[in-house]
């Protein structure tokens, strides 16, 4: 049965993240033909850019690429695209899995791996899929504020707003839950870690300064709201 005869309107398109050329090629060869349209990239930047111009339903990550590690580039994804994610790599010991399902991997293949047990993988990947909501776009806008979350850019009006990672962080959490209330606990866990230093005031404090950078009147800000004692809402988009 092909992949399109499983339930989908059109084969499902998967981005392939490898640099090693001869897994590239024992991949198309084994999905290519079992219905699969594929789009791959050899290095985190380029699988970046693909997966918001393209929107894969899939992704199979490899963790050791040359221009950044695999666990940054899941970590970049996660902060906009629900795609599920199974991660291909040679780093079979399991504090490598945990950490590559703690950065929001769906599962995980320790290479070498059979086609079969892959094939089965994606297939019970995609079938968690159906009947999600659709995508957001991986660029929120909303009067004069635009947050690209794949490229990690605001601009408010024509001018670009320079904020600092953990800046960039807490609006993209927001960003993907925009119109709804993020509580502090999501937020902490988020930016800090479960096992992270953050505090309602250093949630506080990040907002204070985000504010500055992003609304027109911090004192009555138009994006950014809060929701005292329970979290805080981006706008939704226009």
């Amino acid at each position: 049965m092909t992949a399109r005869e499983k339930g989908f309107g059109r084969e499902p398109t998967i981005l392939i993240v490898e640099y090693e050329l001869p897994i590239i090629h024992f991949l198309r060869a084994s999905l290519v033909e079992r219905g699969y349209r594929l789009i791959e990239a050899t290095s985190g930047r380029a699988a970046l850019e693909l997966a918001a111009s393209r929107k894969p339903e899939l992704v199979l990550l490899d963790l050791g690429l040359p221009d950044m590690e695999g666990l940054e580039v899941l970590s970049r994804l996660r902060q906009w695209s629900s795609a599920p994610v199974i991660v291909l790599s040679a780093r079979g010991q399991e504090a490598e899995k945990i950490a590559g399902l703690d950065a929001g991997a769906d599962d995980y293949l320790a290479k070498p791996f059979g086609v079969e047990e892959l094939l089965a993988r994606i297939r019970a990947a995609l079938r968690r899929l159906e009947g999600r909501v659709g995508e957001s776009e991986p660029v929120y806008r909303r009067g004069e504020l635009k947050v690209d979350l794949a490229a990690r850019r605001v601009w408010l009006g024509k001018k670009e707003v320079r904020l600092s990672p953990m800046q960039h962080s807490f609006l993209a959490v927001l960003a993907r839950h925009s119109g709804r209330i993020v509580l502090q606990g999501q937020l902490l866990k988020e930016l800090w870690g479960p096992e992270g230093g953050g505090s309602p005031e250093s949630l506080r404090l990040l907002v204070h300064e985000i504010r500055h950078r992003i609304e027109r009147d911090p004192v009555r800000p138009r994006y950014l709201k809060t929701e005292p004692g329970v979290g805080y809402r981006l706008e939704s988009p226009d």
